[in-house]
């Protein structure tokens, strides 16, 4: 970490966020996000707290860091937590992903969303989505962020396995659903097939979406005509 960082610059769970090596960064909301808010929610809703320097603290900041550039990070150049040549992505078996097909497919959360459900039954339906679209949906109903953390770590380098756990609170509407305040968590296994270096060469996630969707969809339907942009917060920057 660059020490020449005030500690309010810094971040202690992400890496490629400040310093010297992204001043020429191509930042989605034109600088560099703020994680304040999502650590703090982090830091009072983890179930672990694993050693300095253990393997789990460094997947789970690695996790960390490749969320943030996915997320925040406009030119695939700038993503340094991975290795460009040959990276994939897959979800839940589906066919794996190139950067590039990953964002024609809206990237983001909308990317993590696809499913073979009929359109009838999807709840939250990617095909109608763009990026934009999608991470303000979410972004909407948890203002506060949508925390990670790393329960466990089943192998190290260079196959990576581990369980991890998302959570926040709906605090804002959802797809036409009222807010409920409720925590609402989403468990899962994922494989980082990384080099040498710790560079990503190819990512799997296996979850259910039904289990995120479940609890954004239990609040109350909205009357029509309510707009959910409307209802959104400003704070983007305080997730992905």
């Amino acid at each position: 970490m660059d020490s020449s960082l005030t500690d309010q610059q810094q971040d202690k769970y992400r890496s490629y966020l400040h310093g010297e090596g992204e001043k020429n960064t191509n930042w989605k909301l034109g600088a560099p996000p703020n994680y304040d808010t999502v650590n703090k929610l982090f830091e009072e809703g983890r179930t672990k707290i694993w050693p300095p320097a253990s393997l789990e603290e460094k997947v789970q900041n690695l996790v960390k860091t490749w969320e943030m550039e996915m997320f925040n990070k406009i030119s695939f150049p700038d993503y340094k937590s991975v290795k460009l040549q040959n990276y994939t992505v897959s979800v839940n078996g589906r066919k794996p992903l190139s950067l590039e097909q990953k964002r024609k497919l809206g990237g983001g959360y909308n990317s993590f969303m696809q499913t073979s459900l009929p359109e009838d039954l999807r709840g939250y339906n990617p095909a109608q989505e763009t990026e934009h679209s999608s991470h303000l949906a979410f972004t909407t109903a948890f203002p506060r962020g949508f925390a990670l953390e790393v329960i466990q770590v089943y192998s190290g380098p260079p196959s990576i396995v581990y369980k991890f756990r998302h959570w926040g609170y709906m605090e804002g509407p959802f797809k036409g659903h009222a807010p409920t305040g409720e925590l609402v968590q989403l468990y899962g296994i994922s494989i980082f097939e990384v080099d040498d270096e710790m560079k990503i060469l190819k990512v799997e996630f296996f979850f259910d979406r039904g289990e995120l969707l479940g609890g954004l969809m239990k609040g109350d339907k909205l009357t029509s005509g309510t707009d959910q942009a409307a209802l959104s917060c400003p704070f983007l920057r305080n997730t992905g």
